[in-house]
């Protein structure tokens, strides 16, 4: 067992609350060392110091798990860090993701805002003899001279604070059971991002701008006289009149503020992170960018998407879905990282899953929040709208279609992606238990067999979250038919578990039976002759996309004519991920490629004209004359509507794996050649190695040069003409 697990929670005897505290305990080692290994984890997040040397490179470890089931704890191997004779380890806890209102965690002894440790530190000599150190009263507290902070507000350090009187740690009876090895990706410092340039704003205001949103935070350096006070001031934009806009935070701070002990220093936060582009500072008359530092932070995972082509606006969308993906990866999915939000939003990351297997490697990141989402499904089989579930209190928590349906999404298109069965079979009990909570919900026991499945599993949830079917209103949950969307989803949930089941040989034969009754229940209830009653852009695509037509051409051709009439895509979060797929589906890729390339508003490209870097939360975030959205939900950096990029790579540049042989096994090479796009360059490093497409319009026709890698089988599909591809480099001109 390790040695964590004979350690003792500590704490300081007096709660510093929005203060870090900081932990000590001196040694001595008089023996040479064979290898000495540091198991730690704490309630909030930690630092660690070994003789003055930061031990790791993890950043907000332990991270953000259900903690009330699951708790991380880190292993650092710090044998070169200890000295012959004195060692001085220090650990710094400060508030992390804990200041969430988590009542399961709180005891008598641990209050929910007070921080705590545990750790062990196990020191194996040469001579074959060892020794422990325990967290246990043995060791000393202080407050640190970060006086403040908090995940939404920021950060205070005290630069004047002088040396801190040390206290005895009390230990304390606190749970350990809740205790797991770490998983997932680790969260690390990924780039620098040097300040761009000055601007002193009508209002007088001095700002930096980094020239890219991102999540992280700020190092700089000055010298200012003791006890003056800098602050920055975090945003994402300068509104209309070209002045600081804070509004789109809501309640969050984002602040990080420096107390001066009058010598020139160095700083950036421990405890915290923000989603900014732009810093305002005060305190500082004068500063030169150079100073300032973005420091990019998310969880570290292998980049293998990569996209480019003769369009530029498209290049900076692919940029902008890149680094929104970069901005909220942060150990868990979030929906965005600078409002006082930044939760895990099940539904955000089911429409994006697909994306995000292109951009980068995300098993071991989905793996680990898996995991939370099974520890955190509901009794009934539903799932969170965030996990992990800092919604528990506040009223109806779960039930939410395509948002619950992160539970056979993610598994699915990881399994598509990568092809582990055995991570599909690990996941399949959480898919399982999500489906039969669905069919419980709408099967009527009593009714007649033609009547059993006769109702939507429920009617609630956030339907076609910020869909614009009227520019002149903000939607919340937009005009589609909820019990649609659910019904909807209920039969891509059992499509999804029924592919799984066979795979992994379990018997489906009730889960199909199930699905023919829903599928006519929703012909029946929401379409009429092969149309949907809705004649809206959503209903459309998800009757076409979910296979649920009962005449697939007729449902084709409203939705085509629903889009050429108004010129324009209707959809929110649901409807976005899956409208160009549709078009596609029906033989429409010109439309689709209209609705891509399309600048107006709304549009995919609109955002981009309007300078952004990362995703926007709405289609309207910005509009054209400058003013803004609703301040209460608009953020500039959520990724969603970033999903669409699955379809420019599948189709536009045309790389996709092939279902029946998962992990890109098998490959089909079916590129969208439109003269609007005369060339596109892409490629993922896919399980199996590289697979890469480059293509050009020349004066005789297309030139194509598709690359198999070397654990795959491939073809391509040009012009309608089908070709059989060889490993390696494979060179094609097909006249047109």
């Amino acid at each position: 067992m390790n040695p964590i697990f004979s350690a003792s929670w500590i704490k300081a005897k007096r709660n510093h609350k929005y203060a870090a505290t900081d932990f000590f305990r001196a040694f001595s080692v008089e023996k040479p060392v064979a290898k000495a290994v540091l198991t730690v984890t704490a309630h909030g997040t930690f630092t660690a110091y070994l003789n003055g040397q930061r031990i790791g490179e993890d950043i907000l470890a332990p991270g953000w798990t259900v903690y009330q089931k699951r708790l991380q704890y880190l292993t650092y191997d710090v044998t070169t860090m200890l000295n012959t004779g004195a060692n001085d380890l220090r650990i710094g806890v400060g508030r992390g993701w804990f200041f969430h209102n988590i009542k399961e965690v709180e005891a008598k002894a641990l209050r929910g805002d007070e921080a705590a440790l545990l750790c062990a530190l196990t020191i194996r000599y040469q001579d074959g003899t060892s020794q422990i150190i325990y967290s246990d009263e043995n060791w000393n507290t202080a407050r640190s001279n970060i006086i403040f902070n908090d995940m939404y507000d920021g950060e205070t350090i005290d630069l004047t604070a002088r040396k801190r009187v040390q206290t005895p740690a009390v230990a304390i009876v606190f749970p350990r059971d809740m205790l797991i090895p770490v998983e997932g990706a680790p969260i690390r410092e990924q780039e620098h991002i040097s300040g761009q340039k000055v601007i002193r704003t009508p209002k007088g205001e001095l700002v930096i701008d980094f020239g890219q949103e991102v999540t992280g935070y700020v190092e700089f350096s000055a010298k200012a006289p003791r006890k003056a006070k800098i602050i920055l001031q975090h945003f994402e934009v300068l509104d209309r009149d070209g002045n600081v806009y804070t509004e789109n935070l809501r309640s969050a701070k984002e602040q990080f503020c420096v107390i001066a002990n009058g010598k020139a220093f160095t700083v950036k936060p421990e405890y915290t992170f923000y989603g900014f582009r732009y810093i305002a500072v005060t305190g500082l008359d004068h500063v030169d960018p150079k100073d300032f530092t973005a420091i990019v932070v998310h969880s570290d995972m292998k980049r293998t998407g990569y996209f480019s082509c003769s369009n530029a606006l498209l290049n900076q969308f692919a940029h902008n879905v890149l680094w929104g993906q970069k901005g909220n990866f942060l150990d868990v999915p979030t929906d965005c990282p600078q409002r006082d939000e930044r939760m895990g939003w099940t539904g955000d990351a089911e429409m994006f899953c697909r994306t995000a297997a292109i951009n980068y490697d995300v098993r071991d990141f989905f793996d680990k929040w898996y995991n939370d989402i099974a520890a955190d499904q509901h009794d009934d089989g539903l799932i969170p709208h965030v996990v992990p579930n800092v919604h528990r209190f506040i009223g109806n928590s779960a039930g939410a279609p395509a948002w619950d349906d992160v539970a056979t999404v993610l598994p699915w298109e990881l399994y598509v992606a990568y092809g582990d069965k055995a991570r599909l079979r690990r996941h399949y009990p959480t898919m399982k238990k999500y489906v039969d909570g669905m069919i419980a919900k709408c099967r009527d026991k009593n009714a007649p067999p033609e009547l059993e499945f006769a109702r939507p599993w429920t009617t609630e949830g956030y339907g076609d979250w910020l869909s614009l079917e009227d520019l002149s209103r903000e939607h919340g949950v937009g005009e589609t038919d909820r019990g649609l969307i659910a019904t909807a989803y209920l039969c891509y949930g059992l499509q999804t578990l029924i592919k799984s089941s066979r795979i992994l040989g379990y018997d489906c034969s009730w889960y199909e039976y199930v699905l023919q009754q829903v599928r006519a229940f929703f012909q029946k209830e929401y379409m009429e002759n092969g149309r949907t009653k809705q004649d809206l852009q959503t209903a459309q695509v998800l009757a076409l996309v979910f296979h649920l037509s009962d005449n697939t051409a007729e449902t084709a051709k409203q939705l085509a004519d629903n889009v050429r009439r108004l010129g324009r895509l209707t959809t929110g979060f649901i409807g976005a991920t899956h409208l160009l797929d549709a078009l596609t589906m029906i033989g429409e890729d010109k439309l689709a490629l209209d609705l891509l390339l399309r600048t107006e508003y709304p549009s995919w490209l609109y955002a981009v004209t309007m300078g952004a870097t990362t995703v926007w939360e709405r289609w309207n975030g910005m509009y054209p004359d400058g003013h803004f959205a609703t301040a209460g939900m608009n953020s500039f950096n959520h990724y969603a509507y970033g999903s669409v990029f699955a379809w420019m790579m599948r189709r536009l540049a045309g790389i996709s794996p092939v279902e029946a042989a998962p992990g890109y096994a098998s490959i089909r090479f079916a590129p969208l050649a439109d003269e609007r796009i005369p060339w596109v360059r892409a490629s993922i490093e896919t399980v199996q190695g590289t697979a890469a497409v480059y293509y050009e319009k020349t004066e005789s026709g297309w030139d194509y040069t598709f690359t198999v890698p070397a654990g795959s089988s491939a073809s391509a599909l040009l012009f309608g003409k089908e070709y059989d591809l060889h490993i390696g480099e494979n060179k094609i001109h097909v006249s047109k």
